[in-house]
């Protein structure tokens, strides 16, 4: 047993160095994840509040207009105001494009002090397309809200009823901490599926697979090198994206380190079974591509690779629970962002390893040296 053992720490050897050699293998597995990160974590990242792309179009001089309008610009985080935008018709056609989600209008008469009156008046109009009808009534009732401290300053008013905020000492999730924990599930997806379908048809088509049928290994050697290989491998990327997400999207990984990792490596070599049985049962290159996507897109679009799986329909969130990929990303999720242990999380454990056994029982029927 001792020699078998290590034969396979030979190939694990092997495959690693291999694999650290092949500049393709390092793009698509370390570099491909994290331009997708750069993508996802700018989109949803530091800065994922409610902003508004708007014009401001002030054609009032008065002091007051010039209060309301600098209050605007102080406001960097909620109004993203395009200056170079001077009349209403170019206002327009940018709102035409999509380029702006509504135009800010001042009139002339904004702040002046009718005859009839005593303190300055105006209105504040919002010109917004079809298309921009909800971002419009949000703005609205943000620049309603400023306006009101304006009005407060000039008019002291009694409020009978009134309404307050108090902040829960829970942590809610970002839109970010989801899309990570996709994300590293799309990279296990890469790491354990189109790795073993690039390699094992190229393999066969060398004959080196059925050179070493010749030799005394034993099908569950070479799986089991290729299995710790692989989980070196991929724990290496995964503490690459978890350092990137950590420095430049201010991740927040509340978990435990070492039952992440734990966790991490029960993942990857479960979904590597999927590569392994494709790869060891396809002869070439144009049986295993189709077959991989045929298995990875349903994986990749409906276990919340990219999106949150609660913006699925009910039924259709029951349905992709059972998918193989679902519990490792819901279990990373749990353990990084919210704190979760390997105990609390039972069932994505049981799960995944359910569907280890089940993969690899397909795997080793299938498997062909050549």
């Amino acid at each position: 047993m001792k020699r078998k053992l290590y034969t396979v720490g030979i190939f694990v050897k092997v495959n690693t160095k291999r694999f650290f050699r092949d500049r393709t293998a390092i793009f698509f597995t370390v570099a491909f994840p994290l331009i997708f990160l750069v993508i996802f974590g700018g989109l949803f990242g530091k800065n994922t509040g409610v902003s508004f792309k708007v014009a401001v179009i002030n054609d009032s001089h008065t002091p007051v207009a010039k209060q309301f309008t600098d209050s605007m610009h102080k406001q960097t985080k909620l109004f993203k105001i395009d200056d170079t935008i001077k009349s209403l018709s170019a206002a327009n056609e940018k709102m035409g494009r999509g380029e702006l989600d509504a135009a800010i209008e001042i009139p002339g008469d904004f702040g002046m002090i009718p005859k009839a009156q005593k303190l300055p008046s105006g209105q504040v109009v919002i010109h917004f397309t079809q298309n921009n009808e909800q971002a419009a009534q949000t703005l609205q009732s943000v620049l309603q809200a400023q306006l009101a401290n304006m009005n407060a300053k000039l008019v002291t008013t009694q409020t009978p009823f009134t309404v307050t905020s108090k902040q829960t000492n829970e942590r809610s999730l970002s839109t970010f901490d989801y899309t990570f924990s996709g994300l590293l599930g799309f990279s296990i997806i890469g790491l354990g599926i189109f790795g073993p379908i690039n390699v094992f048809p190229e393999l066969k088509k060398q004959g080196i697979l059925r050179r070493l049928h010749t030799t005394p290994i034993r099908v569950w050697q070479y799986f089991l090198a290729t299995m710790a290989s692989q989980a070196i491998i991929g724990l290496i990327t995964m503490v690459v994206m978890f350092a990137f997400a950590i420095k430049f999207f201010d991740l927040k990984v509340v978990g435990n380190y070492f039952g992440l990792a734990a966790f991490l490596v029960l993942g990857i070599v479960t979904i590597l079974g999927i590569g392994l049985a494709i790869g060891g049962w396809a002869k070439n290159e144009r049986q295993a591509a189709p077959l991989a996507n045929l298995v990875t897109f349903p994986l990749m679009f409906l276990s919340g690779t990219f999106f949150p799986r609660f913006l699925m329909p009910d039924w259709l969130q029951h349905v992709t629970t059972y998918l193989p990929l679902t519990p490792v990303i819901d279990g990373i999720r749990l353990i990084a962002t919210e704190g979760k242990s390997l105990v609390d999380i039972l069932p994505q454990v049981g799960l995944v390893g359910a569907w280890a056994i089940v993969i690899y029982a397909i795997a080793f029927r299938v498997f062909r040296w050549e």
